[in-house]
This record gives C-alpha cells, structure tokens and sequence, in this order.
C-alpha cells in the first residue's frame, strides 16, 4: 500500500516522494530532510510502536519536520501517540487518496489538517487511561515480552515495569496482564 501511494504521488510536479519501511525510515530522514514526514501508524512493519519521534527528531542544523499520519478512528491509542509525537496532520486511512493530498500540502504549509471522521477516534483518545509509557509497556507485553525484555527495551527497572504493570491492569479494570492486554486492544489502545 506504501509504495502504491508513494507512486500516486510521485505523479504531483510539486513533490518529490521517497518511501521506505518503518525499520529504515529515520535514516531515510535524517539523509532525505523533508519537510513532511507522512507515517502510516497501522504499518509497524515489526516495530509495536511506531518510531515516530525517531522521524521527528530534529538534527543539528535542520528544524524538525512535520509530521502527517495515517489512521483510523478505530485506534485511539495510535492517535494519542501522534499528537504526543507533535503530529500536525491526521489523515483518515478510508479517505480518497486526494485527502492525503490535500493534507500533505496543508502540513507542508505549517498549517493544521484533521479529517472530521477521525473525530471520535480522537474522543476516544481523550478518554484513555493510560499515559503513553504504560501504553509502551503493554504494547511490548502484548508481543510477549517478559518483565524483564520491558525493563530492558525501555531501559527501566524490573520493579518499575511491575508497578506500570499493576497500574494497568488496575486502570483497564482488568484482573490480570493478560485481561488488560485483551480489554486494550479489544478498545483499540494497542
């Protein structure tokens, strides 16, 4: 789907496009220096969180590129992550191909761009419980990682990754990590 929107716009006079998976995306940034940055949230290729502040990471003698996602409402906790990233646009992934357009030259621009139908997905995301670092370590134990994979992934303590994870499983009122993975993604947190 990447390289098929890629290509589509590599048709616009106006811009120049470079796509590239996840797993190479912030060296393509960092040697590229575009002025957007446009991330597909839903495509972690093998990350389980997508490394959005490593793309917006300012280098030493540039300013940080914007940033435009690709999301659906369904994924509160994808879209609580970009504005935490500092994401500037919102493109709803079921909407034509000329609103990403439209978006792409909007951030370009400085300005704001947000579909209205990602406006509940948004409601949602007010509503969570969980701060981003929980997020981040429910996200590893949903992949199967250990206490310790966590506290080492996240360069935390074994105790501190425990205490996050009481702290989740009491705010998704779940009876265990396994109930709190399921209630998370069954909200679509994770």
């Amino acid at each position: 789907m990447r390289s098929v929107l890629a290509e589509w716009l590599r048709g616009e006079p106006d811009l120049a496009v470079h796509d590239t998976p996840w797993r190479g995306a912030p060296a393509l940034v960092r040697s590229v220096r575009p002025d957007v940055c446009a991330a597909d949230l839903e495509c972690a290729d093998s990350y389980g969180i997508p490394p959005l502040g490593e793309l917006c990471r300012p280098g030493p003698d540039r300013a940080r590129p914007r940033l435009l996602v690709l999301s659906t409402a369904n994924r509160p906790g994808l879209l609580k992550r970009a504005v935490e990233a500092g994401a500037l646009g919102y493109v709803d992934k079921e909407s034509s191909p000329q609103n990403l357009l439209r978006g792409i030259r909007r951030v370009a621009e400085g300005e704001r761009f947000v579909n209205d139908s990602l406006g509940f997905g948004f409601l949602r995301a007010a509503e969570m419980p969980l701060t981003r670092r929980e997020l981040s370590v429910l996200t590893l134990a949903a992949e199967g990682a250990s206490i310790a994979e966590i506290a080492g992934s996240l360069h935390l303590s074994h105790g501190t990754v425990r205490n996050y994870m009481a702290a989740i499983t009491r705010k998704t009122g779940a009876r265990n990590r396994i109930d709190a993975i399921r209630i998370s993604q069954g909200q679509g947190w994770l």
